[in-house]
């Protein structure tokens, strides 16, 4: 039940932001679209959880591994309905012409941030399962929805546009990095809301950096990529 209350929340804020930045900019702003962000951020979140207890888990582990494969499976399968494919979504290898040249040198100050923590917060002791499921999985789940179905539903409901750093930028994109935080700080438990501000700040900033490299390149693999080498170096440093 906490998971559904913490479910609610995270929508609730989702729509009303969504709602009153539409407010100020009516004709580049769908509510449907708002809705299916909606939608399709309770969908990942229920497969995540393994429709909050109802599925089996069978694959076992320590860690989420049969929430994060459903989870990637309920993306890849949304990401290919005609409304969005997987090319405009980023699931392609194939990168922007000319882009690399520019990505390259942020996907290096992506990594220099995740190496600068991990050398600020040391950890304890780290399994073969740990390491093994931060190089796959997070990445391969996290970044295809929120940096690739989300946040091109969240750029239907927004249609505005400024340029900043070579790309185009929206609401969309702002509101996919904040609803990235949201899924790590954000929650229900003991009877109240819980927030924590610093792994907000830990995981929403780093995701603007995953969303320019996304816009910039037209593809999921740097995000991707990236992704799983800060959660990785986070347990090996």
């Amino acid at each position: 039940m906490n998971g559904v209350i913490s479910l609610a929340g995270v929508l609730t804020l989702l729509l009303l932001a969504g709602s009153a930045i539409g407010l100020f900019d009516r004709n580049r702003f769908s509510l449907r679209w708002l809705l299916v962000a909606a939608l399709l951020v309770a969908i990942n979140d229920a497969s995540l959880t393994l429709f909050y207890g109802a599925v089996p888990d069978l694959v076992g582990g320590e860690r989420n591994w049969q929430g994060k494969l459903l989870g990637l499976a309920a993306t890849l399968a949304l990401a290919a309905h005609p409304a969005m494919g997987w090319r405009r979504v980023g699931l392609t290898f194939k990168q922007a012409p000319d882009s690399l040249r520019s990505a390259l040198p942020v996907a290096l100050l992506y990594c220099g941030f995740f190496v600068g923590i991990a050398l600020s917060f040391p950890n304890g002791p780290v399994s073969g399962e740990d390491i093994a499921f931060q190089l796959t999985l997070p990445g391969f789940e996290e970044e295809p929805f929120y940096r690739g179905i989300l946040l091109c539903a969240l750029g239907l409901a927004f249609t505005g546009r400024w340029r900043f750093l070579g790309v185009d930028w929206g609401w969309g994109a702002v509101l996919s990095c904040v609803l990235f935080g949201l899924a790590h700080a954000f929650g229900y438990s003991d009877g109240r809301y819980t927030f924590d501000g610093i792994t907000m700040a830990l995981t929403a900033l780093p995701s603007f950096i995953a969303v320019w490299l996304r816009l910039r390149t037209g593809s999921l693999l740097l995000p991707v990529v990236l992704h799983n080498f800060g959660n990785a170096i986070m347990l090996l440093l």
